[in-house]
């Protein structure tokens, strides 16, 4: 199953400047959002993620909206329900709360789960058909996020992506193994990765995974490590190359594919 790209990329692409809070664009500009949605759409993707990547009540009070929780996430599924229509399925996009949980940080563990509880109530009722958990670093914080979406939502597929350094391991230094056992444990319906390495480390990661697990497996690497140039970020993995890497995903039972930051229509159409 082929997955869109990445949603902050193409918004900045567009000329949404960096320091905007790119998920209140449900609101105040739910067109062009729309037209994200759209292009990767055109371009063969059969899973859209919603413009929610930050939207939960930690990451929003920086912008003064954490009072709009509900309205931003419902808002983002609705734009992509009616984009996608019943043809092609829409994914909630669930990312970290942004600070530290215990036992490293001082946010107590059902605080977390209730701010995750509080977004993927709001997905649902917009009409998202799975949730993407994505992009987490710590086992601990995406366990409430299971167990979040799980209380809300039933037997809903819930896709949960671990992001990881080259090496393999988690930002926190767990391993492919043990998170990916840990996911299986918890309930996650596909185990994978996604985001911070491209994707020659990425195969490496998903190869260790297929070992362990059963599961279907999934892989939305960046377009490879960003380079500063003149102050921007550039990625500078092409559309070929990650087409070449996508197949070698799917050789390795990657059954759920796409790409994460600096990957646009161009590269899901390859």
């Amino acid at each position: 199953v082929l997955c869109d790209g990445g949603m902050g990329t193409m918004l900045y692409n567009k000329g949404v400047y960096l320091h905007t809070c790119f998920d209140e664009l449900n609101l105040t500009n739910p067109a062009l959002v729309r037209e994200v949605h759209r292009e990767y759409i055109q371009s063969g993707s059969e899973v859209i993620e919603t413009n929610t990547f930050g939207a939960n009540c930690f990451k929003l009070k920086k912008f003064g909206l954490d009072d709009k929780v509900r309205e931003i996430n419902r808002a983002g599924a609705r734009v992509a329900r009616e984009e996608a229509g019943r043809q092609i399925f829409v994914a909630g996009s669930i990312g970290p709360l942004g600070v530290k949980i215990e036992p490293w940080g001082p946010t107590a563990l059902e605080e977390a789960e209730r701010a995750f509880q509080e977004q993927a109530d709001a997905l649902l009722d917009g009409g998202v058909d799975l949730f993407m958990l994505e992009t987490f670093s710590d086992i601990n914080e995406i366990h409430q996020a299971i167990k979040a979406v799980r209380h809300v939502g039933g037997r809903i597929p819930i896709v949960a992506e671990m992001t990881i350094e080259e090496d393999g391991n988690s930002l926190y230094g767990t391993t492919p193994e043990l998170f990916t056992k840990k996911l299986e444990e918890w309930g996650a319906d596909v185990v994978g990765v996604n985001c911070s390495v491209g994707p020659a480390a990425m195969l490496q990661c998903v190869e260790r995974i297929a070992r362990v697990t059963k599961l279907p497996l999934s892989a939305m690497p960046n377009a490879g490590i960003p380079r500063e140039v003149e102050g921007r970020n550039i990625y500078l993995c092409s559309p070929d190359y990650l087409a070449e890497y996508a197949k070698r995903f799917i050789q390795v039972g990657v059954r759920l594919v796409g790409g994460c930051c600096g990957t646009t229509p161009a590269h899901i159409k390859a």
